[in-house]
């Protein structure tokens, strides 16, 4: 398995990250540059366009460009949050979302699990993102959306927030995976991330939504950031010693950086 490491340590040690750091994909007509933001939050680039997935205030706007294209995977305030749209969208954007985002963003669209369309001249399709396994959080079926985005001949998969629902397992084509290891959650740790992976066997794959406890005190930093209880760096470990033998790169990233405002 090719493995990017390099920048583990760094990434994971949170009070000593400066920025992020874009990554880019090889396709049809020039490269495809994915920027980590926060937690949930990622920026997409190609051929002039600028996709925002989650965009949320806590992230660094100075990393962020407006917006042709904005998703939004669930209604929670780090994957919804309307300050964020007001501020990177461009006017007249299409901000696609699920029902219960749209109560509070009517000029978004609704795109329910399995359906697809062509938005900014991109074909998004969604996936449904949903918990099997009884326990809070819990994620009911048909309320969030994971997006697959066609750019460059290339499909990029940016996995909502659940378990590894058969609707993930059937993908196919996937050059690219962001898949969230829902961390301190006992639903999707490293070994279920990695078994997931398996079914559709993405090019690449990154992580994210890793670090809720983190997540929170960015959104309310008050004190010292908390201790690292729940054991990232392990996980994460775990997690590529599961995908061992696989052609599968991971690609480690940081989505989170200390916080700066």
């Amino acid at each position: 398995m090719r493995i990017f490491l390099a920048s583990m340590l760094l990434a994971l040690a949170v009070n000593s990250v400066a920025a992020q750091v874009p990554n880019s994909i090889g396709a049809e007509g020039g490269d495809i540059v994915i920027t980590p933001i926060v937690h949930a939050s990622a920026q997409v680039e190609y051929a002039g366009k600028v996709i925002q997935i989650d965009p949320w205030s806590v992230g660094d706007v100075s990393l962020t460009k407006p917006a042709d294209l904005v998703l939004i995977t669930d209604d929670p305030a780090h994957h919804f949050d309307l300050d964020a749209i007001a501020e990177l969208r461009k006017p007249g954007a299409p901000v696609v979302l699920t029902a219960a985002a749209q109560a509070r963003f009517a000029e978004g669209t609704v795109l329910a699990n399995g359906m697809d369309g062509v938005f900014a001249g991109i074909h998004v399709e969604a996936v449904g993102a949903y918990d099997m396994t009884p326990g809070a959080p819990y994620h009911p079926k048909g309320e969030a959306n994971g997006y697959v985005i066609t750019l460059g001949g290339k499909r990029l998969f940016f996995a909502g927030v659940g378990e590894c629902v058969p609707e993930i397992q059937a993908l196919q084509d996937i050059d690219v995976a962001v898949m969230p290891m829902n961390l301190p959650v006992d639903r999707m740790r490293p070994i279920p991330v990695a078994e997931c992976l398996k079914t559709f066997e993405p090019e690449v794959v990154y992580l994210n939504h890793y670090n809720r406890p983190y997540a929170n005190w960015l959104a309310n930093p008050e004190g010292s950031p908390p201790l690292d209880v729940q054991d990232t760096l392990g996980t994460i470990r775990a997690f590529v010693e599961a995908l061992e033998g696989e052609s599968i790169e991971f690609r480690d990233a940081d989505w989170y950086p200390p916080r700066t405002k």
